[in-house]
């Protein structure tokens, strides 16, 4: 019994013995095939991967991109060298004394053209004594106020730049902007030079008042817009610039999902002004607001005693309405919009918006006179303003 147990047991240990050798010779051709196996294709050298092991050549980066983040990509490549970083300093008085002590801040800012000129707000730079503007290349310049329109919170600044140096944003169309469609800006939220960052257009002529400025239309955007971020661009998805990152709504100083740019219309009106002149000389109308609508734009508030109310025009009209109850009388006041005008037109040319609207207007000075195309009562009437002078 024993001597067959012992003959058996070395047939066992033979069978693994052999068994293992017949697997390693498998597993060798199947971990290393043979040349013959298929054909031979001629490979760049492998590059070192981690901890020295070598690994397969890398495929293009382009080709790991999905269709959007193509779009994202090239949109950061196009304009991020655009984009300056803008670093000022002054003084503020405090304390009962009213002693003077240094201040600091920054922002962002956008090459406009090869001669130096860089757009940003106005209140970037507002009272700023130093300015610096630092280059996508790191190179920092003094830069001298050119010109700025408070109102409008936009400011020109120029630097003594070689052309080569300077790459100018291209200018789009913010007129036809759509709620929905990507939007991308670019600045230097909390120092962080060109961060991008993207999201929708919210909402298009949208009025908004702040402590410095009464915007009469902005561009309203999610994407996230910090400290920093104002004065950089605000992008559509071929790079092209269609606003001025300038606001934010936030009850904590920083990102709340709501921002709010310029657009670039108001810009292209304003800037040449700026460089020219230094400041802008503009008319004024009288019409505080308007509502929009596609037949036209209804006004909705005027200035009291200004061009517009002189020449007839009407806004929304406060109807008091009494009713006696017993021995009571009750009194109660409402708004009554549909006594308001309608604008259709200007100068016998049609507006479709606010921007239209104010983009005409921003074109004439005090003194201008035009012709406001309305309907009242659904009758079309033609009335003649002259302008004021603004502010």
């Amino acid at each position: 019994m024993l001597k067959i147990e012992g003959i058996a047991m070395k047939r066992t240990v033979l069978l693994c013995l052999v068994s293992a050798v017949i697997g390693g010779l498998v597993s060798v051709v199947l971990l290393h095939p043979p040349e013959t196996a298929s054909p031979t294709v001629a490979q760049e050298p492998a590059s070192p991967g981690p901890m020295g092991l070598n690994a397969p050549p890398l495929a293009p980066l382009t080709d790991e991109l999905t269709p959007e983040e193509r779009i994202n990509v090239a949109v950061y490549e196009q304009v991020n060298r655009s984009v300056v970083h803008i670093n000022t300093r002054g003084v503020a008085s405090q304390g009962f004394f009213l002693l003077e002590v240094p201040t600091s801040g920054e922002g962002s800012g956008v090459v406009i053209d090869r001669t130096g000129h860089i757009l940003t707000n106005y209140h970037v730079i507002e009272e700023a004594r130093e300015i610096r503007a630092t280059l996508f290349d790191g190179k920092s310049y003094e830069a001298g106020i050119v010109g700025a329109d408070p109102p409008n919170d936009l400011a020109v600044l120029r630097i003594d730049a070689p052309a080569e140096s300077l790459h100018p944003v291209t200018f789009g169309d913010s007129t036809r902007l759509r709620v929905g469609q990507w939007a991308f800006a670019i600045g230097n939220p909390f120092g962080l030079e060109r961060t991008l960052s993207m999201g929708v257009i919210s909402s298009v002529n949208r009025p908004l008042e702040t402590r410095r400025v009464k915007f009469k239309q902005l561009i309203q955007i999610d994407a996230d817009i910090n400290p920093g971020n104002s004065g950089g661009p605000l992008l559509d998805s071929r790079g092209r610039m269609v606003g001025l990152n300038t606001v934010i709504a936030s009850s904590t100083g920083q990102s709340a999902g709501v921002g709010f740019a310029i657009p670039v219309t108001t810009i292209a009106q304003i800037v040449p002004e700026l460089i020219e002149h230094g400041r802008v000389v503009r008319g004024d109308i009288g019409i505080q607001a308007v509502y929009q609508s596609d037949q036209g734009l209804l006004i909705a508030e005027l200035t009291p005693g200004g061009a517009a109310e002189r020449a007839g025009l009407k806004g929304p009209q406060v109807v008091v309405d009494r009713r006696r109850q017993g021995g009571y009388v009750f009194e109660r006041r409402y708004l009554d919009r549909s006594a308001a005008d309608r604008i259709v037109g200007l100068d016998g040319q049609e507006v479709r918006s606010a921007g239209d609207f104010r983009t005409i207007i921003e074109s004439k000075k005090p003194g201008d006179e035009v012709v406001v195309n309305i309907v009242r009562n659904g009758k079309r009437l033609d009335v003649r303003v002259t302008l004021d002078p603004d502010g």
